[in-house]
């Protein structure tokens, strides 16, 4: 893992537990694979990985003879498993689900926060200072009877769908892999991405970023979202055309929470960072903090049932990252 990561999870104790389970020293952090140490590598029967994890190439698992199995206490695992762990036939698991749960938290409350218009209600009354009259302006919105569409039943998206029950709302979902009955069991009503934008006053994403998804909200899909609907994305940056999204912001015909953009950071003349339409956010939907704590213990409990020769509860296939971010 990352130098950083390994600082912060060992001053808040997230690796406290870590010696109990598996004999590791955890204040060995290795950032490199083809520059650590030869002799505890040739040992090393599971990788404990974070964010900022060395990629798993040929070469880095030549010097791994022992290796058994990737512990992931973070979410995709895409960015250091390569298809030679796959080959060797390396067990691999993430914590992912873990890390699910915030992005999802923070997803629920701006979908409530959006259809009271909250951040709008907020600045004009820091701009006034007097109390606005609610009732006459804001007649239009609340979160009765809305409609809520979900794009893509990933674990955050079913996560969203879970936490959205207990509200007065319609749920729309689009996602290919999801037929008729399994969205009957879901609670949500299946539609086509298209007809998704044009009814719903909130539509969120959980897509994964793959080649087939990239700007598949594009000008003509952002054009298709209803006058005051607003697009929420915590997934990827590069499933929305950002410009294309920008041009709707500005005339203030939409608006959006945009917890990842393209490019990751708007440049510092974008617009997105001043338009009272739009709440922009660091990527920070995701574990953060003591949340950060969750997808260790998890990825903890995987190297226990490993020690017991039990199989990974949060197992990853190469399967699965075909259509997984």
């Amino acid at each position: 893992m990352g130098a950083t990561i390994h600082q912060r999870l060992l001053t808040e104790g997230g690796l406290d537990r870590l010696p109990s389970v598996a004999r590791v020293d955890t204040a060995t952090v290795v950032t490199d694979l083809t520059t650590a140490d030869a002799r505890q590598l040739a040992v090393a029967e599971v990788l404990f990985t974070h964010w900022g994890a060395p990629e798993l190439t040929e070469e880095a698992l030549h010097r791994l003879p022992r290796l058994r199995a990737v512990v992931h206490a973070a979410g995709s695992v895409k960015h250091h498993v390569t298809d030679a762990v796959w080959r060797r036939g390396i067990a691999v698991s993430s914590a992912a689900a873990a890390n699910a749960l915030p992005v999802a938290e923070f997803t629920l409350a701006a979908i409530l926060f959006a259809n009271k218009r909250v951040l709008e209600v907020a600045r004009g009354y820091a701009t006034a200072r007097a109390r606005p009259d609610l009732l006459p302006y804001f007649s239009g919105h609340g979160n009765y009877r809305r409609t809520v569409g979900i794009v893509g039943a990933s674990r955050i998206g079913r996560r969203v769908i879970e936490l959205l029950r207990p509200h007065d709302l319609d749920v729309l979902l689009h996602d290919p892999y999801v037929d008729e009955q399994q969205a009957h069991v879901l609670g949500v009503e299946p539609v086509g991405l298209d007809e998704l934008v044009r009814r719903s006053d909130v539509v969120s994403i959980h897509a994964p970023q793959l080649p087939e998804t990239r700007h598949m909200f594009d000008a003509r899909r952002i054009a298709l979202l209803r006058d005051g609907a607003t697009l929420i994305n915590t997934a990827r940056g590069s499933l929305v055309d950002t410009a294309a999204l920008t041009e709707h912001l500005v005339t203030g015909r939409v608006h959006a929470v945009l917890d990842v953009t393209e490019p990751d950071v708007p440049p510092a003349h974008s617009p997105l960072y001043t338009l009272p339409n739009v709440l922009l956010t660091p990527h920070m939907a995701g574990s953060l903090g003591n949340e950060l704590h969750r997808m260790t213990d998890w990825a903890i409990d995987e190297v226990s049932r490993y020690a017991q020769g039990l199989p990974f509860a949060h197992e990853v296939g190469p399967e699965e990252l075909s259509r997984s971010a």
